[in-house]
Formats: structure tokens, C-alpha cells, sequence
């Protein structure tokens, strides 16, 4: 009785062996062919039958060629144990894919302290190169940065100083205008005082004008009025000119006694030719005194 359990046990145990190497064999095969979802799935159920560092190992492998890092990861770290330089590589090549220089330089270097393998101090020296130049390329971007910075800094204060300035030039030309309004304001009024006392000084000294039939009479006047003063300053001339030989004769002449009609016609005649003389410029050389005691001269002969 105690055989044939031993030997159920027995059975028992090797067709659990059995299934499970052929279910690590398929999901290798998956593995090797590509199909990795299949191979991740035959992993899986092996892991819920058994919990062994190779299956974690294979599955994180899986992940791995999926792209899926962050799992990996976790599959890789549950099968430390197994293969420790290896599962360190790998561990060190999922963060290289992750850009995560560090922790790749820090699994790779583990790696290496475990078993010195060719592959593993290229990738390390690879993973350093790449840490460099994102250090290069942090320093430079934060160079640009502060470049820029600056930049948008010395355009603001440019701009801001601009600003300053048209707002003084504003506040200048403002100040002008209300200047300028001021002094037309001030030109204008002086302007109105001007004209106002102008019209005042023209109203005050303007005279109204004559109309063209009173300027006619006014120099029809004036011209009678120049030949009245000619004529009156002739006739007193004539006058002086009488006066001062009436005055020459009235000392020589005698008190005149009544003329005869004879008498008369020869005083005229007299008269006549004294006149006729005096326009010609001659006085006569001799003048008789009319009157009864003259002296009888010969009618044929001229008195002068």
C-alpha cells in the first residue's frame, strides 16, 4: 500500500515536471520566433504554478523585447539569483533605453564587478558618452536659457527705455500744445484789442466821404474861388498901381472945376491912353493939368 502511493506520488510529480518543461519550451520557442505576447503568456502561467528566478528572468526578457521597460524592470529585479551579471546587464540596458544614464551606468558597472564581459563595458562607455553629452546639452540649453533671458531682459529695458522717452516726448509735446493754444489764445486776443482800437482810431479820424456830384461842386468852387483871389489880387494891384500915381498927381493937381462936354471927351481920351500906357509899361513924359488956365497948344501935335 505505501508503494502504490509512493508510486501515485511519484507520477504525480513528474507529469508536473513535465508540463512545465513543456510549457518553458514553448514559451522559448515564442520567444525565438517573435511572438512575444504569446511567450509572455506561457511565462505568466507558469508563474502562477511556480515561482522560480528563470521564469522572472525569461518574462522580464519578454517585456524587454516589447518595449515594456518598466515591467522588465520588475521582472528582472524579482530574478536576481539567477545569473546575477546577466540580469545586472539587463537591468542596465533598460535604463539605457529609458535615457536614465545613471542608473545604467550604475547596473552596468555591478555587472562587470560580478564577471568582466566585452559587451557589458561598451555599453558602459556607451551609456557615459550619452550622459556626457546630455550634460553637454543641459549646460548649453541652459547657457541658451540665460542668453535668451538676457536677451528678452536687455529688449525689455530698450523697450521700456523707448517708452520712458516718448512718454517724456508726449508729455513734452503736450506741454508745447497747451503753449501754443496758450499763445494763439493770447495773439488773438491782442489781435481783437488791435483791431478794435484801430476801428476806434479810424472812426474817430475818418471824415465821410463826399459823393462824386458834391466833389464836383467843391472843386468847382475852389477853382472860382482861385479865379475870384486872381482877380481881386489884379485889381488890387491896379488899385496900388492907381493909387500910387493918384497919390504922385493929386500933390501937382488943382481942385477940378466942372468940365465942359469938350472937356470931358478929352479927359476920357486921357484917361484912355494912360490906361494903354500903364499896360504897356511907359508913363508919359509929360502930362498936361486939364482945367481952364491951360495952355492952348496946336491940335496937329501930339502931346508926347
Amino acid at each position: 500500500m505505501k508503494k502504490l502511493v509512493l508510486m501515485i506520488l511519484l507520477g504525480t510529480v513528474l507529469d508536473a515536471g513535465l508540463m512545465d518543461f513543456k510549457t518553458i519550451e514553448e514559451a522559448k520557442k515564442a520567444y525565438e520566433s517573435g511572438k512575444y505576447a504569446k511567450s509572455t503568456h506561457l511565462y505568466q502561467e507558469l508563474l502562477s504554478s511556480k515561482d522560480e528566478k528563470q521564469v522572472h528572468y525569461d518574462l522580464a526578457n519578454s517585456y524587454y523585447k516589447k518595449a515594456q521597460y518598466d515591467k522588465a524592470i520588475k521582472e528582472y529585479q524579482k530574478a536576481k539569483g539567477f545569473e546575477d551579471a546577466k540580469v545586472e546587464h539587463n537591468l542596465g540596458n533598460c535604463y539605457f533605453q529609458k535615457k536614465d544614464w545613471d542608473k545604467a551606468i550604475e547596473h552596468y558597472e555591478k555587472a562587470l564587478k560580478i564577471k568582466d564581459d566585452k559587451d557589458t563595458r561598451y555599453n558602459l562607455e556607451l551609456a557615459k558618452k550619452q550622459k556626457q553629452k546630455q550634460q553637454q546639452k543641459k549646460k548649453q540649453q541652459q547657457k541658451n536659457k540665460q542668453n535668451q533671458k538676457n536677451k528678452d531682459q536687455k529688449k525689455d529695458n530698450k523697450q521700456n527705455q523707448k517708452n520712458n522717452q516718448n512718454k517724456n516726448q508726449d508729455k513734452k509735446n503736450d506741454k508745447k500744445k497747451d503753449q501754443n493754444k496758450k499763445d494763439n489764445k493770447q495773439n488773438k486776443q491782442n489781435k481783437q484789442n488791435k483791431q478794435g482800437q484801430d476801428k476806434k482810431h479810424n472812426q474817430q479820424n475818418q471824415k465821410p466821404k463826399p459823393n462824386k456830384q458834391q466833389n464836383k461842386k467843391e472843386d468847382k468852387k475852389k477853382d472860382q474861388n482861385k479865379d475870384k483871389n486872381k482877380q481881386n489880387k489884379n485889381t488890387q494891384n491896379q488899385k496900388n498901381k492907381s493909387g500910387s500915381e493918384g497919390s504922385k498927381n493929386k500933390a501937382q493937381a488943382k481942385p477940378q472945376q466942372k468940365l465942359s462936354a469938350k472937356q470931358k471927351l478929352k479927359a476920357k481920351e486921357l484917361k484912355r491912353l494912360l490906361k494903354k500906357m500903364d499896360n504897356k509899361g511907359k508913363m508919359p513924359t509929360m502930362i498936361y493939368q486939364m482945367g481952364t488956365n491951360k495952355p492952348k497948344r496946336n491940335e496937329n501935335v501930339k502931346p508926347w
